[in-house]
């Protein structure tokens, strides 16, 4: 875990693979590793969540240190005001180079899976991302894709509905390998000052399907 930028009120942070964003009763999450470093600096804080990452994604993350600021950027996080971009590799080619994709969407929790439905009713929640193909190599394509909504297994969802499903995403159908999603961006106002505030960061190069691309 590295921490980009951090106040008295924030800390972003790049989330690794493999970690979870959120506490949980036993292991490596990243409120845990947060609050270590907040306690080894001396810093009477405390990580609060305020959005997520999938634990299969990377990428950059922001949380509050102060229930002030939680409830702040939660806010924003509930009014889709924190803009958030990732990286994706689907597997095919859409044929539209530019699109926005809209569903609505069903999560089951028992099965920790998320299904595309046809009309809304109890459970179903609508979606929305837009996304423009950076380049193809015929079977893969780098997507940057900006999510309107942030629905559970979202973009992996509407692009695997579509024949799309994510590189290296078992769960819908896009094979084995590390799953090729990545928060790339994150933009949101601090929730202190106002400022707005800009993070980014990039996939590993040197990673398998990273390197089929140039960004």
């Amino acid at each position: 875990m590295e921490i980009l930028f951090q106040d008295k009120n924030i800390a972003v942070c790049f989330k690794p693979a493999g970690i979870i964003s959120q506490s949980t009763d036993g292991g490596e999450d990243m409120i845990s590793l947060l609050n270590e470093v907040f306690e080894k600096n001396g810093e009477n804080a405390k990580a609060y969540p305020v959005h997520r990452l999938d634990r299969e994604t990377a990428g950059v993350m922001v949380y509050a240190k102060n229930s002030k600021a939680a409830a702040l950027l939660s806010k924003q996080a509930e009014q889709n005001t924190i803009k958030k971009r990732y990286y994706a590799v689907i597997r095919g080619v859409p044929d539209e180079k530019r699109g926005v994709l809209k569903d609505f969407l069903f999560r089951d929790k028992q099965k920790n899976k998320t299904y595309t439905v046809r009309r809304m009713r109890k459970g179903v929640r609508e979606a929305s991302l837009e996304y423009n193909v950076i380049g193809d190599n015929g079977e893969l394509s780098l997507l940057d894709v900006l999510l309107h909504t942030g629905r559970t297994h979202q973009i992996r969802v509407q692009f695997a509905s579509r024949k799309m499903p994510l590189y290296g995403d078992g769960r819908y159908g896009g094979g084995s390998g590390k799953l090729a999603l990545f928060a790339h961006t994150l933009e949101f106002e601090h929730p202190v000052s106002g400022e707005k505030m800009t993070f980014c960061a990039k996939p590993d190069k040197n990673e398998y399907p990273w390197n089929e691309f140039e960004f």
